[in-house]
């Protein structure tokens, strides 16, 4: 289950360049080449210390990390919702990825043209989030529409669902994003349905000049208090700086991260970030032919996990042979972690936690 990430923004704040960035980090990546499905989609493998340390210990013939994938949604403008510039095309691939990175300049430079004549981070969250907004007007309005047709048949079940949309109209229309409105169960399977765009769980990516990096500036600031109303995250990045770093092979990346005081490139800590906003944990198949990365949303079950792999792994289901990533590492692979005894063995009711090394049992 490749991750998928829409970055959004108005023009010229630096959206093109970090997936540019983005980009040619996946270009230089052995284990993963990036590659483009579409001139604005790309595939990045995630970058993650135990699937290197993994397959070291296994001897490992192959590497495969988990995956996340990027779109480059061209810039959205106002009047977007209503077909201004390319927006019906764009907001369109909103509905298809499971968050949206929304890049905001917190930049000044009078070299680079802002559309708005001026820096202003709350001006423009405001301009793209109207403009979602706005789509989902649309759509709920459509739905109403049809269901209240529905409803004249006096089927009670319809008519609480009407209601419900009738609701969520409201809320849409007093500037309430989708994912800051409560549903029970049967609410939240129409939302599902009406694939909303501000439904998406958003992180701001706050794009500041290299000497803003580490800690941002007072735009920065701006985008934290917007984002923590919203439950949102923030990640500062330096969007020509990662294109410079992109370029870089490991050590000289590393070497290069250390003389900027930074411990990781603001590409990884996006990457990071994105996987907490979902809620995405990573486990771990390893062995001398193959290790790899895959990805699952926290709180699945062994099964559930198994059918990462394959379908059939899932349906014939017997149990999860489970090492700790720290244990396995200590005791310096599955022998050795078995003869300690830190080799469990799971049952269908195991909760799969982040770094789980696992040898799934099956019947064909």
């Amino acid at each position: 289950m490749a991750l998928r990430c829409g970055i959004v923004g108005l023009p010229n704040v630096g959206k093109s360049t970090l997936f540019n960035a983005l980009s040619q980090a996946g270009a230089e990546s052995a284990n993963y080449p990036f590659c483009t499905i579409e001139p604005n989609v790309g595939m990045v493998s995630v970058p993650d210390e135990r699937l290197d340390m993994l397959a070291e210990l296994n001897s490992s013939v192959k590497k495969v990390p988990t995956t996340i994938e990027f779109v480059d949604i061209a810039g959205l403008v106002e009047g977007a919702s209503k077909g201004e510039g390319l927006g019906n095309q764009f907001l369109g691939h909103i509905r298809e990825v499971d968050a949206i990175i929304h890049v905001v300049r917190c930049f000044e430079n009078e070299n680079v043209v802002h559309v708005a004549g001026s820096v202003d981070p709350l001006r423009d969250i405001e301009v793209i989030e109207t403009e979602l907004l706005l789509k989902d007007l649309e759509a709920v309005e459509k739905r109403i529409d049809r269901t209240r047709k529905a409803a004249k048949g006096g089927d009670k079940k319809i008519q609480e669902e009407l209601a419900f949309y009738e609701r969520l109209l409201g809320e849409l229309s007093d500037g309430t994003p989708v994912r800051s409105i409560t549903a029970n169960d049967a609410q939240s399977e129409w939302l599902t349905s009406l694939f909303l765009l501000t439904s998406k769980p958003v992180l701001y990516a706050a794009n500041v000049g290299e000497d803003d990096l580490p800690d941002g500036n007072t735009h920065v600031e701006t985008v934290r208090g917007r984002a923590d109303e919203e439950g949102a995250g923030v990640v500062i990045v330096s969007a020509d700086l990662e294109a410079q770093i992109a370029e870089l092979d490991g050590d000289e990346k590393d070497l290069f991260l250390e003389e900027m005081g930074l411990s990781s490139s603001g590409l990884d800590r996006l990457i990071r970030a994105a996987y907490e906003l979902l809620g995405l944990i990573t486990f771990f198949t390893a062995g001398p032919k193959e290790t790899r990365a895959w990805t699952l949303t926290s709180g699945m079950k062994a099964p559930q996990a198994a059918g990462q792999i394959h379908t059939d792994f899932e349906r014939g289901f017997i149990r999860a042979e489970t090492i700790k990533y720290s244990d396995y590492v200590a005791h310096r692979g599955e022998s050795g972690a078995r003869d300690a005894g830190v080799m469990r063995s799971e049952g269908k009711e195991y909760t799969v936690v982040d770094g789980d090394v696992i040898l799934f049992r099956f019947n064909v």
